[in-house]
């Protein structure tokens, strides 16, 4: 998590600080003197997550969002697990401390993770980075690097090897994913429908069983200040299990966008728009190369990642249309969800074109 990124707690996100603090200090963790701030990270969509500073420790706390939960989602528990196992493993996994699903702390599970330092590359291209050239690959390509690694992590080696069901799981996404659709739409959006009956027919065979990110994009790794081809850390594990690792890279691919893409996608854009960043077919060609995985079906995976983007933008809205959260930037999350869904059609379209 990037200092830069810290803002004061939004009103409705607040919880007891004075609770939190003394359950902290029945803990072991070191630097715990002095009084404690808590600020919190403002770039997420999702969970929440707060920076706790003391005199001479900083700690991070993951909870997640307010409001209705869906069964499954915004796993702390999970991503606790995660996070306290597979540093040991890979690197740029933050280490976790400790956990609690006791509500009467914060008035949710969360749990406390390690604080890292560097840069998050979102909307714009950092200061750090501005004047180097080759910034833009150099980043690009060690996400891909960093992703392709992550793939060969060995599941049980990591104490992860429990983590899921891997049979079935793309069929899985599929059914889950348009199951919590269903959950979360107020008006019929005709291009859901007719994604899923096109991934229903187009299930591909897995190649390999790996620990899948689940949420892999730009926005969730933090890179060196001093080097924008070095991956510091990456966050977001709370949907991390075992399944097809090809469905990390139809994720990457999903939030990627590239300045030929069309006005309204751009518009979503999580990443600075730069003819210098590779397109999404070099990074394919980078994770083959690196992972030694075949990519041919790789757009089975792209739409699966647009259809599922299109679940969790109407999943934010509709906490916010039903007042569960206030923040206004969900307002128009509705629309972008159809964005996503024609989006995610128009890709299947293309993917029978280019096997015509």
């Amino acid at each position: 998590m990037s200092a830069r990124d810290v803002i004061e707690v939004r009103p409705d996100e607040t919880f007891d600080e004075a609770r939190l603090l003394a359950w902290l200090r029945q803990q072991e963790l070191p630097g715990l003197e002095g009084s404690m701030r808590v600020r919190q990270f403002g770039g997420g969509k999702a969970n929440l997550t707060y920076l706790l500073e003391f005199d001479q420790a900083r700690y991070v706390l993951r909870r997640p969002p307010l409001g209705e939960i869906p069964k499954g989602a915004h796993d702390m528990s999970r991503e606790y697990r995660v996070l306290s196992r597979l540093h040991r493993e890979f690197p740029p996994a933050p280490r976790a401390w400790l956990f609690s699903d006791d509500h009467d702390i914060i008035g949710a599970d969360f749990f406390i993770m390690e604080y890292r330092q560097g840069v998050v590359v979102r909307e714009q291209m950092p200061a750090e980075f501005a004047a180097l050239d080759d910034a833009p690959e150099r980043m690009s390509f060690a996400l891909v690097d960093a992703l392709a690694d992550l793939h060969r992590v060995d599941p049980e080696r990591a104490g992860l090897g429990e983590l899921g069901r891997p049979e079935g799981f793309i069929q899985r996404q599929v059914e889950g994913w348009y199951k919590r659709w269903q959950a979360a739409e107020l008006d019929p959006v005709e291009e859901m429908d007719q994604v899923c009956h096109w991934l229903r027919e187009h299930l591909p065979e897995s190649q390999r069983v790996s620990l899948i990110h689940n949420d892999y994009k730009l926005d969730n790794a933090m890179l060196a200040s001093d080097d924008p081809g070095r991956i510091v850390a990456i966050f977001d594990w709370d949907m991390c299990t075992l399944g097809d690792p090809l469905s990390d890279l139809g994720a990457l691919l999903t939030y990627w966008t590239q300045a030929d893409d069309p006005a309204e996608f751009r518009a979503m854009a999580m990443m600075p728009i730069d003819p210098r960043f590779p397109s999404r077919e070099q990074l394919v060609e980078r994770y083959a190369k690196r992972s030694g995985l075949d990519v041919s079906a790789i757009a089975f995976y792209h739409v699966l990642g647009l259809f599922r983007l299109a679940v969790i933008l109407q999943q934010i809205f509709i906490r916010y249309h039903r007042g569960q959260t206030r923040d206004r930037r969900f307002a128009g999350y509705s629309e972008l969800a159809g964005l996503a869904a024609r989006r995610a059609l128009a890709t299947t379209d293309r993917s029978t074109h280019d096997k015509a």
